[in-house]
């Protein structure tokens, strides 16, 4: 049984960095479309207490780590990335509510986590450029 579940890690891997990539592409897709939602976004990030210019690298952190993630590009650096992303939004933000909306942040900081330090497995564009 244990060496049957051993030969689905590689799945396993895929669906963590789709399910990962998928949710900040989306997210990170509503912080820089359009650009207005953008400047938005960077003065919110002042209120947290956080420099300006953080909310220009979160998003685009959230936007096109997410499709590197997808596509299987950068894994771990994204990954860790995106983890201390989530992990700051978490501080921030997610502390302020309520389970439903921490646990989600806390979830996508553990599968970042998880990433960065499984990698992104046999099926990624990593392992096909030899990068991994």
């Amino acid at each position: 049984m244990t060496k049957w579940l051993n030969s689905l890690q590689p799945i396993g891997a895929l669906l963590m960095r789709l399910i990962l990539g998928v949710s900040m592409t989306i997210y990170g897709y509503e912080k820089v479309h359009p650009i207005s939602a953008l400047h938005h976004y960077a003065h919110y990030v002042t209120i947290l207490g956080l420099p300006y210019w953080l909310g220009y690298v979160s998003a685009y952190t959230e936007f096109i780590g997410g499709i590197f993630l997808i596509l299987g590009l950068f894994t771990r650096l994204i990954a860790f990335l995106v983890g201390v992303n989530m992990l700051v939004a978490f501080a921030t933000v997610g502390i302020h509510h309520d389970f439903d909306f921490y646990g989600y942040i806390l979830a996508l900081a553990v599968l970042a986590i998880m990433l960065f330090f499984y990698g992104a497995g046999a099926m990624a564009l990593d392992r096909k450029i030899g990068f991994a």
